[in-house]
């Protein structure tokens, strides 16, 4: 009896971290979103495929916290029952989201702090790279240790819209991406302290999950600049707005700067 107890305490020990980090990234996403809607920058008169979009990534954050909730009390058979549902929408949130970055850019509706070239590859890589450190956690779900610490990575390679909505844009103008890089990165960072603080080491999967992140960094500052990503660019934007906005400048930004 004694050692049930104990296990159980052990247990909501070691998943009180990811619960927390998991509400923590909810509320960052909701408090981005809503600050855009009260701003009146984001509306309901919105083309279907920005509210599909929308229904799909704020529907993977309730999933997402439904999830890391249902392990750290112990339902662990539905945990793993929903997720499939995850895998599947996980898949769909790399269709759809792809697919919305595509239309952006052929709205010329890029903010101004990115490239528009690296614009249309930072988005599709970032949701890719959720999914693939997703499915990995899905197949190491039977492993205490890997699962959820490959499930936060994942769900921090797709917090950068939230933060790009809430970082003050001007002031910190064409830094964004890599202010943006830093919030993405708080969360393995902060994974890889407390592993340390506990247990005296780091498991691996903090490791590979921020050197996924900083390769999606590396990727974006250089890829993103290169004639191959403008090239690509200006293939998607044939005949569209986009096509007259150059795929490697800096748009003007809607304030005045000086």
């Amino acid at each position: 009896m004694g050692t049930a107890i104990a296990n159980r305490q052990f247990f909501a020990a070691e998943t009180r971290f990811f619960a927390i980090t998991a509400i923590v990234m909810a509320l960052i996403n909701v408090s981005a979103f809503s600050f855009f809607a009260a701003m009146g920058i984001s509306s309901f008169r919105a083309p279907f495929s920005v509210h599909l979009h929308a229904i799909l990534f704020m529907g993977w954050v309730l999933l997402f916290v439904s999830q890391v909730s249902l392990a750290a009390t112990g339902s662990i058979r539905l945990h793993r029952k929903l997720g499939w549902l995850a895998v599947g929408w996980a898949v769909a949130m790399v269709v759809v989201g792809t697919l919305s970055t595509v239309l952006s850019v052929q709205k010329a509706a890029v903010p101004f702090f990115f490239l528009p070239a690296q614009f249309l590859l930072m988005n599709p890589l970032s949701v890719m790279l959720f999914a693939s450190l997703l499915i990995g956690g899905v197949v190491k779900r039977r492993d205490r240790e890997w699962h959820p610490r490959l499930i936060i990575c994942g769900m921090a390679a797709i917090m950068g819209p939230s933060f790009g909505r809430l970082l003050p844009a001007p002031l910190l103008m064409y830094s964004m991406l890599t202010a943006v890089f830093i919030g993405m990165i708080a969360f393995p960072v902060a994974g890889i302290v407390r592993d340390k603080r506990r247990y005296g080491k780091v498991h691996p999967a903090w490791w590979l999950g921020l050197a996924s992140l900083l390769l999606l960094q590396l990727a974006t500052e250089t890829l993103g600049r290169s004639t191959i990503a403008a090239a690509i660019y200006e293939h998607l934007v044939i005949g569209t707005p986009g096509a007259h906005v150059p795929p490697l400048i800096y748009q003007s930004p809607p304030f005045p700067t000086s």
